[in-house]
């Protein structure tokens, strides 16, 4: 093997260590919530994704998702949360809210209605 086959090599394999470290083992933290009021209330960005796509809120307190959609990609038109049976069309440059009290611990999805966009509300 040449220099050239060497450095190659070592590229693709440093590539496929990114791969996989990005999508199976690096893990967000999330947005921790706080309470005000007695609701959890956050606002998440529509474009190209979700920010944050990772909020962390409490048991049996009143969530408020404020989803405001700054693109006008197809794909991000509706939030669908199967979990909990929620869906909502999100207009190009308004805001809008979902509302829901978890009773759980765990997560609830959330995802764009072709699944391409996703988050999720870890419930603690």
């Amino acid at each position: 093997m040449d220099v050239t086959q060497i450095i190659v090599n070592g590229l693709g394999l440093s590539l496929i260590v990114f791969i996989i470290w990005y999508f199976w083992l690096y893990r967000k933290e999330g947005v921790q919530v706080a309470v005000v009021g007695g609701v959890q209330e956050v606002k998440i960005n529509v474009k190209g994704g979700y920010d944050p796509d990772v909020i962390v809120v409490k048991k049996g307190k009143p969530v408020r998702l404020h989803f405001n959609r700054q693109e006008s990609a197809m794909c991000s038109e509706m939030v669908v949360f199967d979990k909990i049976d929620q869906s909502a069309k999100l207009p190009e440059g308004e805001t809008v809210t979902i509302e829901f009290t978890p009773d759980q611990r765990g997560e609830i999805p959330f995802q764009c209605q072709m699944g391409m966009l996703r988050g999720k509300v870890v419930v603690q």
